[in-house]
Formats: C-alpha cells, structure tokens, sequence
C-alpha cells in the first residue's frame, strides 16, 4: 500500500522585481510514490525543491498544479484529515525554548486535541522511547542541539501520525548526535510508522532510506533503492586530479575521451571523474596514458559508485558541488 502519491504536482511562486511580475517553478510537475512503512528518502542540494515539495505535502501550502493523496486523503479536499494523519519536523523545530521539554510535550497533545490523560502518557512513552526523561524537566534553551532535535522528534510524533515528516533532521547536529538520531528513525520504521525525510547529506541518504527520490532544480531526476541506483553505474570510479597549467585539463579531457574502456568522462570539482571497465587495469593504463602524454596527475583515487555519481550522471555535477554552490 502507498501512503503518499503524488501526479503532476507543481508549485510556481510569483515574485516582483523591477516593477514586474515574475514565476518561479520551484516544484516542476512531480510524480511520487511512498510506501506504508519505509523510511523514504528526498536527496539534493538546498534549493532543489525539497523542502517546497514537503510544504505542499503537509498541508502548509497549496500545489499551483497537479494532485496528491496522502494516507488514503485527498490533500486538497482532505487537508483536515491529511493533517491528523501525519507528524511534521521542520527544518528550524518547533520547539518553545523558554518551556520545559513536557511543558512542550504537553501543549503539543492539547493542540492535537488530546485528552489530558491521554497526551500524559503518550508523554511518557515518548521521554522514554526517545531517551528524553533525564532532562524533560528542563528548560529546552538549556538543550544540546542533538537534545533538541529529539525534543523536535517527539512533537512531531505526540499524536501517533502514521506519516513522518522530517525537513533535514540533522543539518547541524555532530557525528554522534546524527547517529544516535539515525537510530531513532530506524526504530520509527521498526514501529509501524512511515518517515519521509528530506537530506542534502550523501551518507544520511545511503544508510537511512529504504528508497530515495534525488531531486535537482524542481524535478526528479532518479529514484529507486540506493543499491539499485548505484548499480545503474557500471563500472568504478576514477577520481583524478592534474595540474592545470597549458591547457592540460582539455589536453586530457580529449586524450581520455578517445579510449574504449572510458565509458563516461565528467568534470566536477576541478577534477576528472571516469566512469570505466576493470578499474584496476584501466587506472594502470590511463596513468601511463597521461605520463606519456606529459600531463602530471596531483591526485588519484578509485572507487566504487556512489549516490553523487548518480547525481552526477543525472544532472552532470556532483551534488557536493552543487551544495557548496548555493
């Protein structure tokens, strides 16, 4: 059963400069699919549409175009009940940083008009499903970042929603406290509950999601498992780095192209990166290639696929790239 689709789901958002009217299509006619029960993930740099297309999803801003069904509801002539079925964790929280973490709990159950009973036991089922009890009493701007966001994780979850939003859990959070968060939406999954989570973290989508949609500029551009999409690369991955002087990036860029085994050849990050045969023998062979040809590698590495050379074969630059470019 699908918990989410989405057919031809647009936004367009007009702005005003210079005394006219412009549009700006931040979602381009998206089509999407989540499934009862997976940790979905959304994969892109910030500005992809990510966010704009979680917005519209829950309920907090209207598609310009297309339709969605969400936990069996219409999202626009259901929106009431689009909003009672699911949780929402927004990229800033919710969190009321001069209450106490159940002074926070609390109000939240009142809001989703639970009972006082009700929203206290829920309360302490979730100080303790989320690690929160030790400090609950405390002022939340006493908070650790990684203690916040738990916090966030409980508000979002104090209802039972079948359906979790999470809008880049863990932008700013430390190793460890990503782990640890890591953990509890494994655990979320494990417990009947559906988590669709947007990310612009390479690792955070490869680990965490059970399926990923990669979105860039408004569309999607592949979605499917992260294996199943590593896979549609054959091949490794040579990364190489050359100086730059008299022209030598072009030099090899025509010298590389020109061999049989080099299945893709692409620049990003002011490197080479080579999709090819047997990576092993082909790096031997492209080494004595260039050195031959006078042209002095700086770095060398080779790898297997990865989701940013899907990113990169899909949109033709890395998405580390395009997250720094923003």
């Amino acid at each position: 059963m699908n918990i989410i689709e989405t057919h031809k789901l647009r936004k367009v958002f007009r702005t005003k400069g210079n005394g006219a009217s412009q549009a700006v299509e931040a979602v381009r006619s998206i089509d999407l699919v989540v499934r009862t029960g997976e940790i979905f993930g959304f994969l892109g740099p910030n500005g992809a549409g990510k966010t704009t297309t979680l917005r519209m999803l829950s309920t907090l801003i209207p598609p310009t175009d297309g339709r969605a069904t969400i936990a069996g509801y219409d999202l626009l002539r259901q929106s009431r009940k689009v909003r009672q079925a699911i949780g929402y964790v927004s990229q800033v929280g919710g969190v009321d940083i001069s209450a106490t973490g159940c002074e926070n709990l609390l109000l939240q159950g009142q809001l989703y008009g639970m009972s006082r009973h009700e929203t206290e036991q829920r309360v302490a089922e979730l100080l303790t499903m989320l690690d929160l009890t030790s400090f609950a009493d405390r002022i939340a701007r006493t908070y650790s970042g990684g203690q916040r966001r738990r916090l966030d994780l409980a508000l979002g979850m104090i209802h039972r929603p079948r359906l979790l939003y999470l809008d880049e859990p863990t932008t700013g959070l430390d190793p460890q406290s990503r782990a640890r968060l890591w953990d509890e939406v494994r655990s979320l999954r494990d417990e009947g509950t559906t988590v669709f989570l947007t990310t612009h973290y390479l690792e955070e989508a490869d680990v965490l999601a059970d399926r990923l949609a990669i979105m860039d500029h408004g569309e999607i551009v592949a979605e499917g498992t992260p294996e199943a999409l590593k896979q549609q690369i054959a091949g490794d991955v040579i990364t190489l780095g050359l100086d730059t002087c008299n022209g030598a990036r072009h030099r090899a860029h025509v010298l590389l192209g020109q061999q049989s085994f080099v299945r893709e050849i692409h620049p990003a990050d002011g490197q080479f990166q080579l999709f090819v045969e047997r990576g092993e023998e082909s790096l031997l062979v492209i080494l004595r290639l260039l050195d031959d040809a006078g042209l002095s590698v700086r770095t060398v590495a080779l790898s297997r696929p990865t989701l940013d050379d899907v990113f990169l074969r899909k949109t033709g630059r890395s998405l580390r790239e395009a997250a720094e470019s923003i």
